[in-house]
């Protein structure tokens, strides 16, 4: 649900985000509101209903089943999340688009995507999982194709300061993983979807087992955030060309460095002296170039 009293930066993606538990012909209706450059406080209903092609009392369902009290509720929010700067930087890359408009237009969506994260981010979700990283004795990562990347980046950070991480990309490996975890230990799944039936299943099954559970998706009422103990969402829109999880990817690797950086500073004495350890153990691979 969209709270009333949301920070305007976050209206956008929080409408975004109730997406898939809306019905495709509802869904239909949100996003030819979201795609409307001049949607604003004059916008009448009888215009979104005749553009969308259903009566104005659907509509009206809609935007309280978005959270709002009606279409006007809805109408003023979004209206007020259109006139920040941040609103207006993600446009749809097009074939006729110059290298510089390619560029602009590709870094233009990720810091949108960074700036609407950090607005909806959940900070006592985030502090619970610090804690729960920090306290695990077994940390296990699940992830397929991009998401697997994330979870390879984030054990690698992890593994520079001392806690070691299992990160599995394969379905069996999931649930073989995953039944071999307990109480004490944490499970964490990646999917941007939220629907990465792998992931949600091995996650399912170490929450039975007692572990700790914790969901990195871009959708808190997915199939994945429904069956975790914590989650953390991303947010970001997408293009036909690129689709959503190439911004989604940069903000969830942001909330993931933040979680690095919290995890470390439960114990920043052990976390250095291991960042030495490591660091000192590939320092030989290195070929430093002299003038």
């Amino acid at each position: 649900m969209v709270p009333e009293d949301a920070n305007p930066s976050s209206i956008g993606p929080r409408i975004r985000m109730m997406l898939p538990s809306l019905t495709p012909r509802e869904a239909h209706v949100v996003e030819a509101v979201l795609a409307m450059r001049d949607f604003g406080v004059e916008t009448p209903l009888k215009r979104i209903a005749a553009g969308t092609g259903v009566s104005e009392a659907m509509v009206v369902k809609i935007t309280k089943k978005l959270g709002f009290d009606g279409y006007r509720g809805f109408r003023a929010a979004l209206a007020q999340y259109n006139r920040l700067p941040a609103a207006g930087m993600h446009q749809d890359l097009s074939p006729e688009d110059t290298s510089r408009e390619i560029i602009e237009k590709v870094f233009r969506t990720s810091i949108h995507a960074l700036e609407e994260t950090l607005a909806i981010l959940d900070v006592e979700a985030f502090d619970r999982a610090v804690d729960a990283i920090h306290g695990a004795q077994q940390r296990d990562l699940y992830g397929v194709g991009g998401s697997a990347q994330i979870a390879r980046d984030v054990g690698h950070k992890f593994l520079r300061i001392g806690l070691r991480a299992s990160v599995q990309d394969d379905a069996h490996m999931m649930a073989m993983s995953a039944s071999l975890l307990e109480p004490g230990d944490i499970a964490i799944g990646f999917s941007h979807s939220g629907n990465t039936s792998a992931v949600i299943e091995a996650v399912q099954l170490a929450r039975r087992n007692g572990a700790r559970t914790l969901a990195i998706t871009n959708y808190d009422r997915s199939p994945l955030a429904q069956q975790a103990e914590i989650v953390l969402c991303s947010t970001a829109q997408g293009s036909p060309l690129m689709g959503e999880n190439a911004a989604a990817r940069i903000a969830q690797l942001n909330i993931l460095d933040a979680v690095f950086v919290a995890v470390a500073q439960r114990d920043y004495a052990r976390a250095e002296r291991n960042l030495d350890k490591t660091m000192s153990a590939v320092a030989a691979n290195r070929r430093d170039k002299t003038l």
